[in-house]
């Protein structure tokens, strides 16, 4: 991928139509503690929406809200115009919802392109018969799911790859592998928690460079949480900043990071950090 092309396919994002996910003033307790107190905000087709602040901001309470893990207290979530609150997971998946998670989760005995197999083998319509017995529509189900695999594979850089164990990669390769088994569910909307953590600096660079590419590609509105700051005012078009379990800003990188309660509630924390240091 040469360094024009992720020019053209990075910052321009494709024209705003509608809202895809809506967050309708959801809050969420546990035990005594408030976790998400009304939050709201819309993330319409076509863009990488952030959502940033410091450690306990409910963020990933958010992830787990929309994705379904975890039931809202109050509030909606809507997919599409639709109420989707009370589906379970796998039902979300199924709308299109995809979700990485922070601590990686890949089959490690089993090779990448396996990995990237298995979300496409289950949508499969097929049987145990079928599959017993090697019937034609169970070797094309597999035939099919290979290609999906190697395209996304490609579209990773991850070819290469393919037939190495997922357990014997590098972290940042393994980040990668993740994003694309989240792929291979063919998402409409794709949640990344922490994609770049444990990552250094050159696969970070790398992740943001191949996150606009991915959206363009395939169409995929992206929802990414990270604490990496150069990463998320980088990719994304809109940022959501939070603290305390609220939204304190929704705007544009450049309107988030002038935000004199966003400065103190979380840049200005990391700036007091290296001022000590």
């Amino acid at each position: 991928m040469t360094a024009h092309s992720r020019g053209n396919e990075g910052r321009n994002p494709p024209p705003i139509a509608s809202s895809l996910l809506s967050v309708e003033q959801v809050s969420k307790r546990f035990g005594g503690v408030q976790a998400l107190g009304d939050v709201s905000f819309e993330v319409v087709d076509g863009e990488i929406f952030g959502l940033i602040g410091p450690n306990g901001a409910g963020k990933t309470t958010v992830f787990n809200v929309i994705s379904g893990l975890v039931p809202p207290d109050r509030g909606a979530i809507r997919f599409r115009g639709a109420a989707i609150t009370g589906l379970p997971v796998h039902r979300r998946s199924l709308l299109g919802i995809a979700r990485t998670f922070q601590n990686l989760n890949l089959f490690g005995r089993l090779t990448v392109v396996e990995n990237l197999m298995i979300p496409v083998d289950v949508r499969q319509r097929r049987g145990f018969i079928a599959d017993a017995f090697r019937a034609p529509s169970s070797t094309f189900g597999e035939e099919q799911a290979r290609e999906r695999a190697h395209a996304i594979l490609h579209l990773l850089q991850l070819t290469e790859q393919a037939d190495r164990l997922a357990a014997d990669l590098p972290v940042g390769l393994q980040r990668r592998v993740e994003i694309g088994r989240a792929l291979a569910q063919r998402p409409q909307l794709l949640l990344l928690d922490e994609p770049a953590s444990g990552l250094d600096a050159r696969e970070t660079a790398e992740l943001g460079a191949l996150l606009p590419v991915v959206r363009h590609r395939l169409g995929v509105t992206i929802v990414l949480v990270d604490h990496d700051m150069a990463l998320v005012m980088r990719v994304c078009d809109r940022i959501a900043a939070m603290d305390f379990g609220s939204v304190m800003t929704i705007g544009t990188p450049a309107q988030v990071r002038a935000d004199q309660r966003v400065i103190a509630a979380y840049l200005g924390q990391a700036a007091e950090k290296q001022r000590v240091s």
